[in-house]
């Protein structure tokens, strides 16, 4: 579709400089709106490594530190952005440009003003989501339980888990056979992988443990990159043994291609996690899991029937998970396939996006 001027225009804000799941799903919204027919924008720090993927999209990018609450240069920046701008949509991410621009935008009458909660954690203050943002989405129904718990209105908040490309995440037995040859894994080679950034509450340290107490004919392969824990979980995996089963790929653009190689997978986050991409796309790909018994994770296993619990560090726990899906038939397309249809049904990208244009809808923000 093309963008006309006259159409509503969509501005994301975030303070953060890395890039992770967060940043993806920014990213993932502004492309699909832009792809409906809305102008999109985003308001991000210059040296952001969103700011830089956002422009090679040719998303425009504004550029505020959002050093902090107390930052006058980034107060009088937001200003005049948003005042010059008009934008109909102001959606934020995090807890500095949550505060800046959700007051900004508000004081410049911006039709909607939507904050995105990310993160299953305690939050400081009700304040900022009860006076701002006219709707809150958040990325699991256990966010929106915990916001509720701590005196954020209930009647603001939308259910929204940030929406997986299925067609992208599809098995393919090319790919699989691609990156099994390439790192060495055997047809009979029992492989367990984990896609993520590295971040202490990703858990890695818990799947390096849990390799060293399982045979050798499975091995482990860690793609992701970022938060500097990559050296010391190779120390660890050094320390354990284990560095010749498990594999760091470091940062892939193309995940796909990686969760199509695996047999299982364990996802090992064990806090502050919404429904994580990694997750859905791995149930996309149709593997069974084995995950960390957090709210916000067993909100999409709860539809499925190929998985396993286990609390943090319970390496035997874990054991025996990982042993009991290895009994199940490899890469069965008949599973696979009822796996993808329900998980995509409930969080694909599709549904994802007409969730977000159903809420502006509702405040007569729509494309002409």
């Amino acid at each position: 579709m093309i963008t006309s001027e006259n159409n509503p225009l969509i501005i994301h804000t975030d303070w953060s400089r890395a890039y992770g799941g967060q940043e993806i799903r920014i990213l993932t919204e502004l492309r699909e709106m832009r792809k409906l027919g809305f102008r999109v924008a985003l308001i991000v720090p210059a040296d952001s490594d969103l700011a830089q993927r956002a422009k090679e999209e040719g998303i425009t990018v504004y550029a505020v530190p959002f050093s902090s609450k107390f930052d006058l240069y980034s107060w009088w920046r937001l200003f005049r952005i948003i005042k010059k701008t008009m934008p109909a949509v102001v959606n934020t991410h995090s807890s500095e440009d949550s505060w800046m621009a959700g007051c900004v935008a508000r004081l410049c009458q911006v039709p909607l003003v939507v904050r995105t909660r990310h993160v299953l954690a305690s939050i400081s203050s009700a304040c900022s989501y009860n006076f701002f943002p006219q709707v809150i989405f958040t990325c699991s129904a256990a966010i929106a339980e915990q916001l509720g718990n701590q005196g954020v209105r209930p009647h603001r908040t939308v259910v929204l888990p940030t929406g997986i490309d299925e067609e992208r995440f599809r098995f393919s037995e090319e790919n699989r056979r691609k990156v099994r040859l390439a790192y060495g894994i055997g047809e009979d080679d029992i492989l367990v992988g984990n896609v993520g950034f590295l971040r202490h509450y990703k858990g890695h340290r818990f799947i390096i443990k849990t390799a060293a107490a399982m045979p050798v004919n499975y091995r482990f392969m860690i793609v992701g990159g970022g938060g500097g824990e990559l050296p010391d979980l190779q120390a660890l995996a050094r320390e354990l043994g284990v560095e010749d089963r498990v594999i760091f790929t470091g940062h892939q653009e193309h995940p796909e291609a990686f969760f199509s190689a695996f047999d299982l997978c364990f996802f090992s986050s064990n806090e502050a996690e919404g429904v994580s991409q990694s997750l859905i796309q791995s149930l996309l790909n149709g593997l069974p899991v084995l995950a960390c018994d957090i709210p916000s994770t067993m909100e999409p296993l709860e539809w499925i029937e190929d998985y396993r619990a286990v609390a943090y560090d319970d390496v035997s726990g874990a054991c025996q998970g990982l042993a009991e899906l290895a009994e199940l038939k490899r890469r069965d397309p008949q599973r696979m396939a009822q796996q993808h249809l329900i998980i995509a049904g409930r969080y694909g990208l599709e549904r994802m996006v007409r969730i977000i244009v159903e809420t502006y809808a509702q405040f007569g923000i729509t494309v002409r």
